[in-house]
This record gives structure tokens, sequence and C-alpha cells, in this order.
């Protein structure tokens, strides 16, 4: 074989192998990116200070959405469910807040990697609403890059909108405000109502009080039919709709209520079994 032929064949092989060794490298980032979980955003983790890490166990499962109940006391916002349970070393921003700011720098703006999507946090309001208001909206103006924000009749995304639920006094401060970082929580009551989404992007209310239903038989046609018309009146109008106190024990009564949420488009499903919740969106291969 003449020289210049040996040289020629050399470089293909060369190139060749170089491709062999580069592909193996370029198809696993490829294959991480295409595999990697997606967020469960319907997935809302009910009192998820309960569980024994909380926030990182709900990220943990993918959720969507996390809840929070705080009180006021003596300028902190402690997370707990009852008075009892208060432990100042328990705070909202301690739990919640500067977590989530130091994983959204670790993400490159995200909550979720690659997601630009929002993380709900709800939070919860265990005492007098507009007074624990005030303090939040302090708190939340520390993360001023964090939070979804509206200012002067727009709404700017941010990695995390926070949305204000629990007393009801909390409405009339963060409603009067022209730039705030929080939202406000509604109500069946608020539905088909005079406020934009741009004040209650939400809309919650109690199962057992709106429905006699709770898995077990045939979910009766006019209540599916009442569920299906919530749904749709608020989404026609930019809104979201969760619904609490559904049944949470693992078992097909559970799992019915669960198909029928997500069948009537149901955006936040309520629980505190994180696994079970993950496996069964999973399992649906639903968002």
């Amino acid at each position: 074989m003449a020289l210049t032929t040996r040289r020629r064949a050399l470089t293909t092989l060369g190139a060749a192998l170089a491709g062999a060794v580069a592909l193996p490298a370029t198809d696993a980032l490829a294959g991480e990116r295409k595999h990697r979980p997606r967020p469960l955003w319907r997935a809302h983790a009910h009192n998820d200070y309960e569980h024994p890490r909380p926030l990182l166990d709900a990220l943990d499962h993918r959720f969507g959405s996390v809840e929070a109940d705080i009180f006021l006391v003596g300028g902190q916002l402690l997370v707990a469910h009852d008075p009892v349970d208060l432990d100042p070393a328990r705070t909202l921003e301690s739990l919640y807040l500067e977590p989530l700011a130091a994983r959204v720098r670790a993400n490159r703006g995200s909550v979720y990697r690659g997601h630009r999507r929002p993380l709900q946090l709800l939070i919860d309001i265990k005492t007098e609403g507009s007074s624990t208001y005030l303090e939040l909206d302090r708190h939340l103006k520390r993360y001023k890059h964090l939070f979804t924000t509206y200012a002067h009749g727009r709404v700017l995304p941010g990695p995390v909108t926070a949305v204000v639920s629990g007393d009801r006094a909390a409405r009339t401060p963060l409603a009067a405000q022209t730039v705030r970082r929080a939202f406000y929580d509604g109500r069946l009551a608020d539905l088909g109502g005079p406020a934009p989404a741009s004040l209650i992007p939400l809309i919650s209310d109690n199962w057992t009080l709106n429905f006699t239903w709770t898995g077990v038989g045939a979910f009766p046609e006019a209540e599916r039919q009442k569920l299906r018309g919530i749904v749709r009146t608020a989404h026609a109008r930019g809104q979201r709709v969760r619904l609490w106190a559904t049944p949470d024990l693992p078992g097909p009564a559970r799992d019915a209520v669960w198909t029928e949420l997500l069948a009537a488009g149901v955006d936040h499903v309520n629980t505190d079994d994180l696994a079970g919740l993950e496996a069964f969106l999973d399992a649906r291969r639903t968002a």
C-alpha cells in the first residue's frame, strides 16, 4: 500500500474511532434528557410540612404544588398545623423560602431543571389574615427573583407562585396592592365572579361539602357533570381547580375519585401520600 493511501486509511479509521467514542457520550446525554422524569404538576402535597423532610420529599416525588400552614408569632412565620405544634426553628423561611431559592439557583432559574413552569407554594394562614399577610409580604419581598409577581396589571412569571389561603381577611390587603408576590386562593363562591385570574388564579373547596360520592359505587352522573362544569367555568377564566378532603386511604375508593378528578380536568389532586399519588399519576402518564 502506498504511503498516501495508508495515511488516508489511518485518517478514516481515526475519524471512525473518534465518532465511536463520542457517540455514546452524546447518546447518554440525550438519553438522560429524554428519560428525566417529568414533574407531576397536578400533584399537590397537602400539609407538606408534616413529612419527614418538608418540601424536599415532595420535590423528590416531583410534585408541582406544596402546602404550608403558617402562624404569625412575634414577627416570625412559623409552620405547623396546630398551635401546640409550633416550634421557633420551623419557620416558613427555613423550611421553604431558603431551600427553594437555593434550588432555583442550582437549577439555573427553575425548581425543576429544564422546566420553566412555576412550582405552586400554597400558604395557608392560620392566624389573623390581614396582619399575617402583611408579614408574609415582607418575607416574600426578600426573594425578589423567586416569585411570580403581579405588577400594575401584569403577571410576571417566576420559578415559584405563592398562593395565599386560610383566613379570608388576607384578601383585602393583598388585593389592594399594585405590586405583590402572592395571589389569592378562591372558593367556589368566587367561581364566575368579577375577580380576575391575576388575583384569584386558584379555586379550592371542600369535596365533602359539595359532593356526596366518596369513591364507592358509581359516581352519580349529576355530580360528575357538576364537577366538570366547575372545571370548565374556572378554565374559561384562566383559573385552576383544587378540591380538598377527598379520600386519601390507599384502595379502590381513592383510585376511583382520583380517576374522576383527572378525567374532569381538575388541576391539583390533594394527598398526604406522596409515593401513592406519584405512582398513580405515572401509571396514567399524566402531569
